[in-house]
Order: structure tokens, then sequence, then C-alpha cells
């Protein structure tokens, strides 16, 4: 059992490791992943080559400023195609109360998505989307769930917090040279 100085030496030492620490700030249960590690492992790229587009691109890794993903290439919406994206599947559902997704991310200067697959996105072409416009800075974005569109009829209005299966980074729907890099990425 902490004593009360001890608690309240524990919260100070936090908030100063959250005000050096600047983007590591998101707490543990919150997060999906923050890159310190040297590999974007657990992400999963694929781009629209799987159903006969012609888009192509990469996940890489960087090191420099703590760590973050990087999802390159060119988005062509010629053959029907038109993404290229990173997604990762969730281990666990997210914690009580969460209300949407937050990412850190920069790039070129361009709409990228996220893109929300849930226990009832059954088929391939199902998901939930929301957009964020990056700058060449890094930037906070907070998506609420009441905010991603589904991309059918048949699925729930919006996502439901405790049925996410899985979250991505997408470049979709125009042709154009995609460069967008994630910091951190998790709910709150």
């Amino acid at each position: 059992m902490k004593t009360r100085i001890e608690r309240q030496l524990l919260a100070a030492l936090v908030l100063l490791g959250l005000t050096l620490g600047g983007h590591r700030a998101m707490a543990d249960e919150n997060l999906i992943d923050d890159f310190r590690s040297n590999s974007v492992g657990d992400w999963r790229y694929f781009a629209d080559t799987v159903m006969g587009g012609v888009s192509s691109g990469q996940a890489t890794y960087s090191a420099a400023d703590g760590g973050y993903a990087k999802l390159t290439g060119n988005v062509s919406t010629a053959n029907n195609g038109g993404f290229i994206q990173i997604r990762k599947k969730l281990a666990t559902a997210p914690p009580k109360g969460t209300t949407g997704i937050r990412l850190v991310a920069r790039g070129n200067s361009q709409r990228y998505f996220v893109h929300l697959r849930t226990s009832g996105t059954i088929l391939p072409w199902q998901y939930y989307q929301a957009g964020f416009d990056v700058k060449q800075g890094w930037q906070e974005f907070r998506l609420p769930l009441s905010r991603f569109q589904r991309s059918g009829r048949p699925l729930s209005k919006t996502p439901s917090a405790r049925s996410l299966r899985s979250v991505a980074i997408v470049a979709y729907g125009r042709d154009h040279s995609a460069d967008v890099q994630i910091r951190e990425i998790g709910f709150y």
C-alpha cells in the first residue's frame, strides 16, 4: 500500500514524464502502437492488387523522432483499384469508455484515412472510414467513432468500440503519391 506522499510523487513523475516525453503521452491501455520497436511486424501491408488493381507501395519503419511507421507508394484507380494500406488486428477489445481513435501523424499534405473493421464487417470490402489531413509537421488527430462512415448499407450506422477487430492507415480513392507517417495510434 503506497502512502499519500508516494502516490503524489508518482503522479508528479508521471506528469513530468508526459511533459518531457512529448508524443509518448498515451496511456498503455489505450495504445495500439507507438512504433518504438524497430519494425512494423504487427502491421500487414497490402494494396488493391489483391483484387486486380495496380497500386504499389510499402510499409517501412524509421527510428528517427522516436520511431514511426511509414506508408509510401503510388495509388492508382486504374483497373478498379485505388488503395494501399497497413492494417493491424487488435489483440483485445478497446478499453471501456472508448469513443474514438487518436493518432499522431505527418506526411505530404494530403488526405489519408483510418479504416476500422468490426465483428460485423464480414466481407473484404466492408469497413468504416474517417479521413485526416496531414501536413509536414507532427499533428495529433482525434477521430470520434461517430465520424466514421460505413462502406455500405448492411453495416450498422456507427461502429461499436467493443466490436472493433482491426485498424488500418489507408491511402485511398484517387490517383496520388502517398507518404504518411504514423508515430502513435490508439484509443481515447
